[in-house]
């Protein structure tokens, strides 16, 4: 019996009568070959499997709140909104504007992923199959934001239920990169970085589940920030996977993240939380798989960074990560089962009303064992021993946001350092390992490319330290001379 034949059987026994689509099955499966065949050739390891649990964010430790108020600019922000809507940023925004509470971010504009319910406004998770339902309350972060008196000026666009990396929205349409047009804005959260990148917002909402706040952030020149797993909560917000899933804020620069960080934990006002400068900090230049295959200008941007954290008195050592390299096959073994969970009676009554790519990584979720899944957790609690023993006594670790500057729009593989990636991987295989272990995140523009893409760079801190994370974030974008 062929493989085809055999998956359309065993999708009929599964109850999901849709052998027709068996081919595209087989060629999905195919594309994430690589991932597989790298899993199944390691042993299961003996540890306990990973168990996701909600981080505790430790207080900052700042010396001094140096950032300036940010703008009062709602109206600006949604006229703006109104004039662009060629980018494709939005896939809604309100008649009127809510009157803004009172609070430290009164009347700023925030855009929110259009992943999470906003009172009033549909959400469509970036797709039909959901029937854009009008949320009755606000998801708990939403909630959060609007106590701390910013107005939410609209919800942006992505890739259909953050499934994806280009933010091309078969039911919304493709959103444009401004700061690079002929390049992907990345996703899932490509709306929100197009919003801020194009001037629109300062601040927007995104989620990460594989690097969909830092990968589009990277694309379109901005910042992102992944909090520790659970920092943020994610009720009212769609799930992709559950184990897998951020919230986090994204923004024109680290100050604008880290207001909006406060924000979405409910303080009061944004605490002192910058450095003045570097010294005495440790940081691990992290090598071996995030060190090549690398496009030679995101390198170059990486030993700039590296040395401009030495001026400032900082410690940067170079070090590896153990076992790394099957982080892209524990995630591919965890998201597919745990999206494909999410969503399967939706799949089953609905599968024409998603978008083809989305639908065939749905599908394709079906055919890994159980035991696989389980296998990827255990392997991930190793991983996350091989972060700890990564740090060693540094605080922080650097590498790229992306092995190379956004990928071309259209392209379905990308060639980096003579080696042939397909474009998921392409471009997540940076940014996907700290999902995997719940660490936070930061990516920080450095510059342009010589064909003027944004090349971006990553400061990862340990599991709570996520203060600390975005001042060492703000370190590297002052001496990229933001």
């Amino acid at each position: 019996m062929e493989l085809r034949d055999a998956l359309a059987g065993y999708a009929g026994w599964l109850g999901y009568d849709h052998g027709e689509r068996a081919g595209a099955w087989l060629a999905r499966l195919e594309v994430n070959r690589p991932e597989l065949d790298a899993f199944r050739a390691v042993p299961t390891p003996e540890e306990p499997a990973y168990i996701a649990v909600a981080a505790m964010v430790a207080p900052a430790t700042g010396q001094a709140s140096l950032a300036a108020a940010l703008p009062v600019d709602c109206d600006v922000a949604l006229e703006r909104a109104r004039r662009q809507t060629g980018l494709n940023a939005f896939t809604w925004l309100p008649e009127v504007l809510a009157a803004p509470r009172q609070g430290f971010l009164r009347g700023v504009a925030v855009a929110i992923k259009d992943l999470m319910q906003v009172e009033g406004a549909p959400l469509s998770g970036g797709g039909k199959a959901m029937g854009r339902p009008v949320a009755r309350h606000d998801a708990d972060v939403v909630a959060r934001i609007k106590r701390s008196g910013a107005v939410v000026v609209g919800l942006t666009n992505l890739h259909e239920f953050a499934y994806g990396v280009t933010s091309d929205n078969p039911h919304f349409g493709r959103v444009v990169n401004p700061a690079a047009p002929a390049r992907i804005p990345g996703g899932s959260s490509g709306g929100s970085a197009a919003a801020i990148a194009a001037g629109i917002v300062r601040l927007a909402v995104g989620t990460d589940t594989a690097g969909s706040i830092r990968v589009p952030a990277a694309c379109c020149g901005i910042v992102g920030f992944k909090p520790s797993y659970d920092a943020l909560p994610r009720a009212g917000v769609v799930d992709l996977a559950h184990t897998l899933d951020h919230v986090g804020p994204m923004g024109a620069r680290v100050e604008d993240c880290a207001a909006l960080f406060a924000a979405m934990l409910g303080l009061e006002a944004i605490p002192p939380w910058e450095w003045r400068d570097a010294k005495g900090r440790g940081f691990v230049k992290l090598g071996g798989y995030f060190a090549a295959p690398l496009h030679a200008e995101v390198r170059a941007a990486l030993e700039q960074g590296a040395r401009a954290l030495q001026g400032e008195g900082a410690r940067v050592i170079g070090r590896e990560v153990a076992g790394v390299e099957l982080a892209p096959a524990m995630l591919l073994n965890t998201i597919a089962p745990e999206a494909t969970a999410f969503h399967a009676e939706r799949l089953r009554q609905r599968g024409a009303d998603f978008g083809e790519d989305v639908r065939v990584r749905l599908e394709t979720g079906l055919f890994l064992p159980g035991s696989w899944y389980v296998k990827a957790q255990r392997m991930r609690s190793r991983l996350m021993r091989a972060f700890d023993e990564a740090f060693g006594e540094a605080e922080f670790l650097l590498c790229p946001t992306l092995r190379t500057p956004a990928p071309p729009v259209g392209v379905a593989r990308v060639g980096i350092e003579g080696r042939d990636f397909a474009l998921h991987p392409a471009v997540t295989n940076l940014t996907l390992p700290f999902n995997l272990a719940g660490l936070p995140a930061v990516a920080v523009p450095w510059g342009v490319s010589s064909e003027g893409v944004p090349i971006s760079l990553q400061v990862i801190g340990r599991r709570g330290r996520d203060w600390d994370t975005l001042a060492a974030a703000q370190r590297l974008q002052a001496a990229a001379g933001k």
